[in-house]
């Protein structure tokens, strides 16, 4: 199969996103509206529209990805949620496709990429929940397989037992229902965590929901702090105190990275500032 030419950018033809995701969570998710929405504000202006593909799994994701180069669909993709030793990018590479990874520049090796320093944000927000005297910690992951889920959920994990804290994990997927899930076993446990960190906003609406069908009070009894400080987490009652950053800017970082791969440009690793715990009622 011929490699993709990347000389420079093609006006008209887009650049594909095949992500992998349940189609119900999307749907519910703020976070990919406004991260494409960044994407969009720098490519359109180019001529470069953006095509997303949702799918359910990753080798799916690699069939779409691999039938666009074929057929000269697409002149670049956007790599997302990659696995450790993912083969969408021994793929990329292989077919000679201009791309974007966002994600840890390990899992990109060595692939134009835009880091959120996930790592930096959750070592924060452990800090900050230690100095407000909680003891015991919970965190409620993304898709456990996933490249930045380990980083946070080992990151989150090694600073707690740096402050002799205690820790309990809760598997998610991005839904409400996970956090209702998370609520639940938490309350069924002798000795519970006094505060939940979430890896999206999604999943910390379905804990606050689920906390108060049980009686648990939030601040009082249970801290909950989501991740991607969307609309629904000011909104919410108590709102949600959040791991917040510009998530259309992110988007638009990562559309300029792509032009750059599109236009042939040496590939980079681009850091993107660290997000920040804004906190609000529903955390002490």
């Amino acid at each position: 199969m011929a490699a993709v030419p990347t000389a420079s950018v093609s006006k008209g033809t887009p650049v594909g996103l095949a992500l992998v995701r349940d189609a119900e969570v999307l749907g519910a998710e703020p976070f990919f509206h406004e991260f494409i929405a960044g994407i969009e504000r720098v490519l359109v202006p180019l001529g470069v529209p953006v095509l997303l593909q949702v799918v359910a799994t990753v080798p799916q994701a690699v069939e779409r990805m691999r039938a666009w180069a074929q057929f000269g669909q697409v002149q670049g993709v956007i790599l997302i949620d990659l696995l450790p030793g993912d083969e969408r990018v021994a793929l990329v590479k292989r077919l000679g496709l201009p791309c974007v990874v966002i994600g840890d520049p390990v899992t990109a090796e060595g692939l134009p990429t835009v880091w959120t320093q996930d790592e930096v944000a959750m070592r924060d927000v452990v800090v900050q929940l230690v100095a407000a005297g909680h003891t015991h910690l919970g965190h409620v992951g993304g898709p456990a397989q996933m490249a930045h889920t380990i980083i946070r959920r080992h990151t989150f994990e090694a600073v707690a037992a740096e402050h002799g804290i205690r820790t309990t994990s809760f598997d998610g997927d991005y839904s409400e229902a996970a956090g209702v899930r998370a609520v639940t076993a938490l309350a069924a446990l002798e000795q519970r965590p006094t505060a939940l960190v979430f890896d999206n906003d999604v999943m910390a609406l379905g804990a606050l929901h689920e906390a108060a069908r049980l009686g648990l009070a939030v601040p009082a009894e249970l801290s909950l702090v989501a991740w991607d400080d969307s609309a629904l987490c000011q909104l919410a009652a108590p709102p949600l105190s959040a791991v917040s950053h510009d998530v259309q800017e992110l988007g638009e970082l990562v559309g300029s990275c792509l032009a750059e791969a599109l236009s042939g440009q040496q590939p980079r690793v681009v850091r993107a500032a660290p997000a920040r715990l804004v906190v609000r009622r529903s955390s002490r």
